[in-house]
């Protein structure tokens, strides 16, 4: 089966279709950084506004965002950065009722009849995840990476996705402290959580091992520098900064250290987040609840580019499914596809089908 990426051309609504819509709603907002009460908040889906007896989409979308005026068009932005006067469009929900318009249609191609992962065919989606990832690499898309620590306390993962990343099939890295600590851990000293990295035996005094990482890494001012220092031998994360991959790497509350670069506040973190992931074509989570559902939150479901409508498809992996639900309830499963499967299987069954690998650790 053939998979095509999403891509929709913008809907063209006919005079009678405008005539059964109400025409939307604007309020001025009265302060900075608060909206008014009733604005509406976007939802996962492509979603028109009517304007003057027009239909309008905003060129770029952002999931819980407020729709906004601007000149003859409309954009949609984060409630934290909405301006006094601004002029806020109101509605309860997506309604027609209320000017907004769902559109149902696009993207049918593609196929957007969610099924339980638990019940779904993994062969299926695997064969999707892997198409739509050669067709945004030969087209010069992006693709981004949500981790967890999990991907990195095996050695063959780590392998896989280093290749990955040289393949260039990586485009961003978002990630939390931990991950990012244990992948440095495994070039530094061998080891992930104290346990060697191949054979996963516990070392003397291992479970210092991090903290001593963490310690090391902050002698430097960035990962960067730490890498360049020659002290992390291998890993996703050196080829990630020896190839100018972007990482944005957010933290928590039981964060030790934190790292070099590690946005400390929540806020700040989420909005990079939602900035870095603006114009990413495939979105792939791995091993991470909350990560994985705050970049399935901050992602757009679509851009508007050269007159089309692209998708953000979204493939959430995990050994629960209560975490790739999780995703997909995010985006109402809107171009949301899951494998619940364990993690290390997905890294290396990508490599071995993206890459040509020799079985030992080289790939052509």
């Amino acid at each position: 089966m053939d998979y095509n990426f999403p891509e929709a051309e913008i809907r063209k609504f006919s005079n009678e279709e405008k005539e059964k819509i109400a025409e939307a709603t604007f309020k001025r907002a009265e302060f900075d950084g608060i909206m008014p009460v009733g604005a509406y908040l976007t939802s996962p889906f492509v979603e028109y506004i009517k304007v003057n007896g027009e239909m309008l989409l905003p060129t770029k979308h952002l999931l819980g965002g407020v729709i906004i005026k601007d000149g003859d068009g409309l954009v949609v932005t984060e409630p934290n950065f909405i301006e006094k006067n601004d002029e806020v469009l109101m509605a309860p929900y997506s309604d027609i009722q209320f000017g907004v318009f769902r559109d149902e249609e696009v993207f049918k191609e593609y196929g957007l009849k969610h099924k339980n992962p638990m019940y779904a065919s993994s062969a299926e989606t695997y064969k999707k995840v892997f198409s739509l990832m050669e067709q945004v690499k030969k087209r010069g898309g992006k693709i981004a990476w949500v981790l967890g620590p999990a991907v990195v306390f095996d050695y063959d993962t780590r392998l896989a996705l280093s290749q990955l990343v040289l393949k260039g099939y990586v485009d961003l890295l978002l990630a939390g402290n931990a991950m990012s600590t244990h992948d440095l851990e495994g070039g530094y000293l061998n080891t992930a959580l104290g346990q060697n990295i191949y054979t996963q035996e516990s070392v003397p005094n291992g479970h210092y091992n991090h903290l001593d990482l963490i310690n090391e890494a902050r002698h430097f001012d960035s990962l960067k520098d730490f890498v360049a220092s020659g002290k992390v031998k291998d890993g996703f994360i050196k080829h990630l900064v020896e190839n100018d991959i972007p990482i944005v790497l957010c933290g928590s509350i039981r964060d030790d250290g934190p790292l070099p670069e590690v946005y400390a506040k929540v806020s700040e973190g989420l909005h990079r987040m939602r900035t870095s992931l603006e114009d990413f074509d495939i979105i792939i989570t791995l091993a991470t609840l909350l990560h994985s559902v705050s970049a399935a939150h901050v992602a757009p479901s679509y851009r508007v580019v050269d007159g089309k409508i692209l998708g953000t498809p979204i493939f959430s992996i995990d050994i629960t499914d209560y975490a790739t639900n999780s995703v997909i309830d995010e985006r109402q499963a809107f171009l949301v596809d899951s494998i619940v499967t364990n993690v290390q299987d997905f890294c290396v069954n990508t490599r071995n089908n993206l890459i040509k690998f020799d079985g030992v650790g080289r790939t052509k």
